[in-house]
């Protein structure tokens, strides 16, 4: 009687480590349309957001997310563009869809947009979930930035100094250097933890990426990719799920640096899914939908002044034909902290980092250097400043030396000028020999 009673006991106990969110019966729904990307399913009342496992004709499971409603049904996007899917399908709801796995192992490992490893390592074992959209927090939790963040690059650490917490958008036409110059940084860094969201780029890209870029720094990096080649929802839910990460490991009081390259697919992702849904078409075709994701995602990094923690993050951003006033450059220049512009006409002069100073801005620089350093970087600005707004008349031989002192030193230290941003791609410069050798140069 005993070893029953024992053995009732641990049944009990069975199925106490699962969470069950939700005690109410399960509606199961059915699909009956799937159009143009688009998943038309009835009976199936769950909010946006949510998960779902559509039971295709194989008995293989594809997973979709609810993106919207149209009276009575619900409108879901496939993960999974393949999948065998037939009319009168079985949709069932997907509690994990919204949640993500964290902890300390995911630290030095490769996954996908739905965690899933891609690096052949095995599982990963890590106990901790986070929300994939973030946690609602009050705004006043938000630390300022005031503490000066070493970058490894001299162009950034003396004339554009970011700050620990900072938001930048690294913005560039295509091949100008906006991955390598993500590579040096990551190289250069001070964190503790570094998470790379590779989205939508190039599939060889990935490789490249952790061979070269994150080469000694694997130890300390987490990486999420998903290639062009995949669906539009996955991509956006490998960016929330590099930003949730990012998040977790500031809750803890980590200095995280997160990346994603690129900001511009992710854009182009919501695109795709709003323009099926029925949005009307803005500027350059992007939805309204599209260009809200950015703030969305954006606002999630800074400084969290409870925990200490940080998340200084880096957005590539890609200006289509080199145009800077792009709706997506624009709305992303306007929200974060800093943007760093990276110049073609420099580039094609084998200058490298290709950062056009004049264009660039680090909002928060005059918060974390001292006024010598400050002063220095303005007249450096200045020099390049009066240059490039009277380079026409000096190539042109229009301009007589001696008319404006400014001017005069700016043409005599031109090359002076170019030497100080152009750096190796494999060398680092802290940023007190950085601050120091601005100073040494230009200042008073």
């Amino acid at each position: 009687m005993g070893m029953i009673r024992a053995a009732l006991a641990q049944a009990e106990t069975l199925f106490d480590h699962l969470q069950v969110q939700n005690r109410q019966p399960r509606h199961v729904g059915r699909l009956v349309s799937h159009d143009a990307g688009m998943l038309e399913v009835t009976g199936f009342r769950r909010p946006i957001g949510a998960g779902a496992r559509v039971i295709a004709a194989d008995g293989t499971v594809c997973r979709a997310e609810v993106v919207g409603f149209r009276g009575e049904r619900t409108l879901l996007v496939p993960l999974d563009n393949d999948a065998p899917l037939e009319n009168g399908a079985r949709v069932e709801p997907d509690s994990q869809a919204n949640r993500v796995q964290v902890g300390e192992g995911l630290i030095g490992r490769v996954i996908d947009a739905m965690g899933q490893p891609l690096d052949r390592k095995g599982p990963i074992i890590a106990g901790g979930s986070w929300p994939l959209n973030g946690v609602k927090g009050n705004v006043l939790d938000r630390g300022r930035v005031t503490e000066p963040f070493d970058l490894g690059v001299r162009a950034v650490n003396a004339l554009l100094t970011a700050g620990r917490g900072q938001r930048i958008a690294i913005i560039a036409g295509s091949g100008v250097g906006k991955s390598v110059l993500m590579g040096q940084m990551i190289q250069g860094a001070e964190a503790d933890i570094v998470v790379a969201g590779l989205i939508g780029e190039r599939g060889r890209e990935v490789s490249d990426f952790l061979e070269t870029k994150l080469k000694g720094a694997m130890h300390k990096s987490v990486v999420v990719a998903v290639p062009a080649d995949h669906p539009p929802i996955l991509r956006l839910r490998a960016a929330a799920r590099a930003t949730a990460i990012a998040e977790y490991f500031r809750a803890r009081g980590k200095k995280v640096l997160l990346l994603l390259d690129s900001l511009t697919r992710c854009a182009h992702a919501q695109r795709e899914i709003g323009l099926a849904l029925g949005e009307p078409p803005a500027m350059k075709g992007y939805p309204p939908s599209a260009l809200a994701l950015i703030p969305r995602l954006v606002e999630r990094a800074g400084v969290d002044a409870r925990s200490g923690g940080s998340i200084t993050a880096l957005y590539t951003v890609l200006a289509d034909g080199d145009d800077t006033d792009d709706p997506i450059v624009d709305a992303a220049r306007a929200i974060v902290d800093g943007h760093y512009v990276l110049s073609r006409h420099l580039s094609e002069q084998a200058i490298f980092p290709a950062i056009d100073i004049g264009k660039s801005l680090s909002r928060v620089m005059a918060d974390v250097v001292p006024d010598d350093h400050r002063m220095a970087a303005a007249a450096y600005r200045r020099l390049w400043a009066a240059y490039e707004e009277n380079r026409d008349l000096i190539l042109m031989g229009a301009y007589r030396p001696g008319n404006d002192p400014v001017i005069d030193e700016a043409v005599e230290r031109r090359q002076e000028i170019l030497d100080f941003i152009r750096q190796d791609q494999k060398s680092r410069v802290d940023l007190s020999t950085s601050a120091e050798a601005l100073m040494a140069e230009f200042g008073a």
